[in-house]
């Protein structure tokens, strides 16, 4: 196996792996009445209590449409509230109540905890290389995004 099946194998196998543990550690007992992308969604709005609608589906790359299925579960489940804005009225304002805060956290123990368990192994030297290698691997992904691939097809 050459080093780019080899490569493309790895990031493939990993990047499902991540999903995988994800899930698993995100959807406890606690946190049963949602799923995994309420989980995303909840991290999107964040601890800032200025989030937009339009904001938020433009983090997570769908419709406000798309959201606002997601957004009717989460409140009615009370994990998020929103609000019209005074000033705007087509502007709607999104927040995490107190359950969609402990979500929030848990959320984000989670990556904390992977993150120190992945630098627990590595020495300073190979963390500096891994955040390199994954700094370059987000700006592909970034230029990607932005050059779709139908795009590129149209133009040759």
């Amino acid at each position: 196996m050459d080093i780019k099946d080899t490569l493309n194998r790895m990031l493939v196998k990993d990047f499902h792996e991540i999903l995988e543990l994800e899930k698993e550690a995100l959807i406890t007992e606690e946190f049963s009445d949602i799923s995994y992308n309420d989980m995303h969604i909840i991290e999107a709005i964040g601890l800032d209590q200025d989030s937009k609608m339009g904001e938020v589906a433009r983090r997570l790359h769908i419709t406000v449409g798309a959201l606002t299925t997601s957004m009717n579960a989460l409140v009615h489940k009370g994990y998020v509230a929103r609000s019209r804005s005074k000033s705007d009225r087509r502007v709607v304002n999104v927040y995490l109540l107190e359950k969609g805060i402990a979500a929030y956290r848990h959320h984000e123990d989670f990556h904390r905890r992977m993150t120190e368990d992945v630098l627990s192994i590595l020495d300073e030297e190979q963390v500096k290389v891994l955040v390199s290698s994954l700094e370059r691997l987000m700006e592909f992904f970034e230029s990607y995004r932005k050059d779709k691939p139908e795009d590129r097809q149209a133009a040759d």
